[in-house]
C-alpha cells in the first residue's frame, strides 16, 4: 500500500478520523470527488463511513436520498447472509450436502452449501457469454427461466468434481435463495413462499441493521432473485456493508454471528479472491460487487473501521481501471497494516 499512500496520505487519514469524532466541527476534505470523474464512468451516489460515522457523501445531479439503487450482484452477498442465519439456527449445514431433491440420485449429491456459497459447486455454467445471449444468467433472467429459476438452475448437470473449480454463477446464488425459503415454507404458492422470505429478511437481516428501504425481486415461483435484483438507498447499503465489518449494526447488536462473519472472509480453496459470496482483497478489504460498478468496500485495523459505497453504471471493460481506486480510498481511511 505504499504507493497508494503517496496519493491519498496519512494527513488525510488523521483529517478522516477526526471527522468521524462526533461533535467535531472539523469539514471532512472532498477524498470522494475522483470517483465522480469522467473516467471513472456514470458516478451517481458514493457514501464514505469512517469508524460508524459519515464523512463524505454526494449525489450526482437527479439522484437522491429517495432513490433505491439496484444491487445486482451485491445482493449474492445479501443472499449469504441470509443462509447464515439459518445455519446458525441449526436448520442448514455449512459442510452437509445441499438439502436440493433433484440431485440426490447423482453425482451433484455431493455438492455441500459451502460450495455453493464459494462458487465452486461444479455445475456447468457460463457466466458472460458472447455474444451476450449465450450467458446462462441472461438466458434465465430476462429470456426463459423468468417463472421457475431456481428450477433452471437446479437442472443443470456436473461440468466439473464440485469443490475442484471456482465458477462465478449467479444461478448459485438463486439456489441458495431457493434453499432458503424452502427450509423457512414448504408451500408451493409463490405468494406464500415470497413473503416467507420477506418476513425473515426483514426479521433477521434488514429490521436489526436497521435497514429500511430493502425491496427484493421474485420471479414466478416466489424465489428472490438472490443473485441480482435487491434495491436499497445509498445509506442501506453502508448499512450492510457495517455488519461485513464485525457482523454488528450501528446500535452495536450482533446480527450475523462472529461464527458466519469469519466463513464468508476465509479464502474459498479455488480462489484466494473470493469467499461466502464475498470478495477479498489483498489489503484486508471486503466487498460487495455488482455488475456496471456497483461496490461496497468494507475493513477494519487498528480499533478503526471503513465502509465505502459506490453505486452507479460504469461499462465493464473500463471496471478493472476503475476499481483500484475505490478500494485506496477505502484502504486510505484504515490505519497502516
Amino acid at each position: 500500500m505504499g504507493a497508494d499512500r503517496t496519493t491519498f496520505p496519512r494527513a488525510l487519514l488523521a483529517s478522516l478520523l477526526l471527522c468521524a469524532v462526533p461533535g467535531s466541527a472539523a469539514a471532512p476534505p472532498d477524498v470522494i470527488a475522483p470517483l465522480f470523474a469522467p473516467d471513472q464512468g456514470d458516478t451517481r451516489a458514493v457514501l464514505l463511513v469512517v469508524d460508524g460515522n459519515p464523512v463524505a457523501q454526494r449525489y450526482a445531479p437527479g439522484y437522491s436520498d429517495a432513490n433505491r439503487f439496484i444491487s445486482w450482484s451485491m445482493a449474492k452477498s445479501v443472499t449469504a447472509l441470509l443462509v447464515g442465519e439459518l445455519v446458525a439456527d441449526g436448520r442448514l449445514a455449512l459442510d452437509a450436502p445441499a438439502p436440493v431433491a433433484k440431485w440426490q440420485g447423482d453425482a451433484r449429491r455431493r455438492i455441500t452449501l459451502r460450495q455453493l456459497l464459494n462458487m465452486s459447486s461444479g455445475l456447468r455454467h457460463i457466466e458472460v457469454g458472447t455474444p451476450v445471449e449465450n450467458s446462462d444468467t441472461n438466458q434465465v433472467l430476462f429470456v426463459g427461466g423468468t417463472e421457475d429459476m431456481a428450477a433452471r438452475a437446479i437442472a443443470r448437470p456436473l461440468a466439473a468434481a464440485p469443490g475442484t473449480r471456482f465458477n462465478y454463477d449467479s444461478l448459485t446464488s438463486i439456489i441458495l435463495a431457493e434453499i432458503v425459503t424452502r427450509t423457512l415454507t414448504p408451500s408451493r404458492d409463490p405468494r406464500v413462499r415470497a413473503q416467507a422470505y420477506r418476513d425473515f429478511a426483514q426479521a433477521r437481516l434488514f429490521g436489526p441493521s436497521g435497514v429500511t428501504s430493502a425491496f427484493l425481486e421474485f420471479d414466478g415461483a416466489g424465489t428472490q432473485i438472490g443473485g441480482s435484483l435487491i434495491h436499497m438507498s445509498l445509506k442501506d447499503w453502508a448499512r450492510m456493508g457495517r455488519l461485513l465489518v464485525d457482523g454488528k449494526s450501528a446500535n452495536g447488536e450482533q446480527v450475523v454471528t462472529p461464527a458466519w462473519l469469519a466463513f464468508l472472509k476465509t479464502p474459498a480453496e479455488t480462489n484466494p479472491r473470493y469467499g461466502g459470496h464475498v470478495w477479498l482483497s489483498p489489503n484486508g478489504l471486503v466487498s460487495m460487487r455488482g455488475h456496471l460498478g456497483q461496490f461496497v468496500f468494507t475493513g477494519s485495523r487498528g480499533g478503526h473501521s471503513v465502509v465505502l459505497v459506490r453505486l452507479g453504471n460504469t461499462r465493464e471493460d473500463r471496471l478493472p481501471a476503475a476499481t483500484p481506486l475505490f478500494e485506496r480510498i477505502a484502504a486510505t481511511a484504515l490505519p497502516p497494516g
